[in-house]
């Protein structure tokens, strides 16, 4: 039982710092993306799937217990309805997403090319979450 809680606490670890990684890699591109010679397209949709990666990882942190199959699921599942959630307006919600850290958590504008982006990022963080090996 104790092995299990082990490996169990190593794999969080690792996520965790997978995470942090991928949180410090899409403020990095958002930021220094184009100062870099970086395309529209790369520094968009690079992020937009490092934002999805991100989702995968903190539903994986947060539900441990499912396999990285319904993890994936429901990431999208979630990055799909925040892409959705843009659509609807208020006054104090568009104010929020004028901000810095509203456009980095919902964003400002709808694009169902972001859904796609977020897709890739789960895929990709699906692919190398540990948990499947």
């Amino acid at each position: 039982m104790s092995e299990i809680v082990q490996i169990s606490s190593r794999l969080q670890v690792r996520r965790l710092a997978a995470v942090l990684v991928v949180i410090a890699l899409g403020l990095a591109l958002r930021r220094f993306g184009y100062a870099a010679g970086l395309s529209f397209v790369l520094v968009k949709y690079g992020g937009s799937a490092l934002w999805g990666a991100m989702v995968y990882l903190l539903v994986a942190l947060i539900v441990a217990r499912p396999g990285p199959a319904v993890i994936a699921v429901m990431a999208l599942f979630i990055a799909i309805s925040v892409e959705l959630f843009r659509l609807y307006h208020t006054p104090w919600l568009d104010a929020f997403r004028l901000t810095t850290a509203g456009a980095l958590l919902l964003g400002r504008i709808f694009s169902p090319w972001n859904i796609l982006a977020y897709a890739v990022g789960i895929a990709a963080a699906y692919l190398f979450d540990p948990a499947r090996r």
